[in-house]
């Protein structure tokens, strides 16, 4: 059996998700450690393992799943996964942002 092109992009997509969150928390602690502050540190470190976890663990759950769906010729919409994942991107930008807007002068 092939690999259905869906299950790759959705795979790649999720991969990009998680990579873009660890970057966001790279910058973060770059930023903690100039400025010396523990609670911005914290939020890159927050950031950084949800960003992990999406592409360590969801990722590939989901890329599973899909394939199983897939191969028994299910649909392969998951809604409550793409929400999840959008609201967890939106709690990381906006902890970022007050985490950055504490650590101005």
């Amino acid at each position: 059996m092939t690999t259905p092109p869906t299950g790759t992009r959705t795979l790649l997509a999720w991969q990009r998700t998680g990579l873009g969150l660890i970057a966001v928390g790279a910058l973060l602690a770059g930023r903690a450690f100039s400025a010396g502050s523990e609670s911005l540190l914290v939020t890159a470190g927050a950031a950084t393992l949800v960003g992990a976890a999406v592409l360590g663990v969801l990722a590939p759950l989901r890329y599973r799943e899909l394939r199983r769906r897939w191969t028994a010729g299910e649909g392969v919409a998951a809604p409550r996964a793409a929400l999840t994942l959008s609201l967890a991107v939106v709690l990381v930008a906006v902890t970022a942002l007050v985490a950055l807007a504490l650590t101005l002068p």
